[in-house]
């Protein structure tokens, strides 16, 4: 597995990502081309709803997985925030927003707080930009 850093920590689900999506919308497309050339009937209607609902159905499952994913990063950043940060950080840590913490997961445990600290000062709220600041990239390969 390569090194980690910014530049490559995207994240690709390939059975995800390159079969069962293609695969969906490709029925989706069959789906609506034979209700057109049959010429709309009630069946063809049925199965354009149900190819939707597929594609639909995988999409959320997607979205339910990265939401449980950024609850835990979230509390596992707070947890760790609470063991480096120095005391007078401490009070704040609440106000970091979830996206916020999401960055700050990739920054090495010696650069946290003043990262931390920046990013409250300065109200950093968009995350690329923190990552892009992050010297010494801490990797995360259990992403979903």
């Amino acid at each position: 597995m390569a090194e980690q850093s910014f530049a490559n920590h995207t994240k690709w689900a390939p059975w995800f990502h390159f079969f069962i999506l293609p695969a969906l919308l490709l029925n989706f497309g069959q789906s609506m081309y034979l209700w057109i050339h049959w010429g709309f009937p009630f069946h063809g209607l049925v199965g354009v709803i149900t190819a939707f609902a597929l594609i639909a159905l995988a999409l959320q499952s997607r979205v339910f997985s990265l939401t449980v994913q950024n609850r835990v990063i979230r509390l596992e950043e707070r947890l760790r925030l609470e063991r480096l940060l120095p005391s007078d950080l401490k009070p704040r840590i609440g106000d970091f927003s979830a996206r916020q913490l999401i960055a700050l997961r990739f920054a090495s445990d010696a650069e946290l707080p003043e990262l931390a600290r920046k990013v409250l000062v300065d109200n950093i709220t968009d995350g690329k930009a923190i990552k892009q600041m992050v010297q010494n990239w801490r990797a995360d390969y259990l992403r979903v």
